[in-house]
């Protein structure tokens, strides 16, 4: 059967009618990875053992089963080099993320200690001092603290809350936290065994990735933008 013009153009103009309207784009989450120490800043060190390779070796497997969950991830560093604390910000707050962990380890202490810094909050602006945004963002530090918490402990690991002056994280404008990693209680080992053990790493590293999954299921970051867009005014 032959169309006529008239059916034909009434066809033509009916396609962009059918076309399906493209799909908008997924809300962008990103994580900052900050592996503490580097190059000739050890960190605590104990024979063989030394924080600076622990806190790379964390970051390293972290980013591997966050990056498996669609999750982008930006790092610190990804060698053994040394890195100022201006450095190390500057890469967190130019990523605009929704979460930032600076990675730790201690021989003291036991489970995971968890420290947001002591900065009382403030409202965001827009210039905020360096040395102090992460005052705009504590509010939602202690949140992002809440949801490691409960994850680490649903692991089955001790965790320890605490605030503290934190010279790299006050400078963030990320919600923020600091993790330190120290060894497993019920290991029975000596310190740096448990801390070695790769079983208690991957532990650790399963319940922070999965509370940073539910972070941005939850959507929790969102806001960090107000002041992350507009930028710390650098010293």
């Amino acid at each position: 059967m032959r169309w006529s013009e008239a059916a034909l153009l009434a066809a033509a103009i009916s396609l962009p009618s059918m076309a399906q309207a493209p799909a908008a784009p997924a809300a962008r989450f990103v994580v900052v990875l900050d592996a503490a120490h580097g190059g000739d800043d050890t960190g605590g060190h104990s024979g063989n053992w030394t924080e600076k390779a622990f806190t790379l070796a964390l970051s390293v497997r972290l980013r591997s089963l966050l990056q498996a969950r669609g999750i982008e991830v930006v790092t610190t560093r990804e060698q053994d080099e040394t890195l100022a604390a201006e450095q190390r910000d500057a890469i967190a707050n130019h990523a605009q993320a929704q979460a930032c962990l600076s990675l730790h380890a201690s021989l003291s202490g036991s489970g995971v200690h968890l420290f947001v810094s002591s900065l009382a909050p403030v409202q965001p602006a827009r210039f905020v001092p360096w040395k102090t945004a992460q005052a705009t963002a504590v509010a939602r530090s202690l949140g992002l603290a809440g949801v490691l918490n409960s994850a680490l402990g649903q692991a089955g690991l001790n965790v320890t809350l605490g605030r503290t002056a934190l010279p790299v994280v006050d400078s963030m404008t990320c919600p923020a936290v600091a993790v330190e990693v120290a060894p497993d209680p019920g290991s029975g080992v000596t310190a740096t065994e448990s801390l070695n053990d790769a079983g208690y790493q991957a532990k650790v590293a399963q319940a922070l990735a999965g509370a940073l999954l539910e972070w941005r299921q939850d959507g929790l970051g969102e806001s960090v933008h107000d002041v992350s867009r507009k930028g710390a005014r650098a010293p």
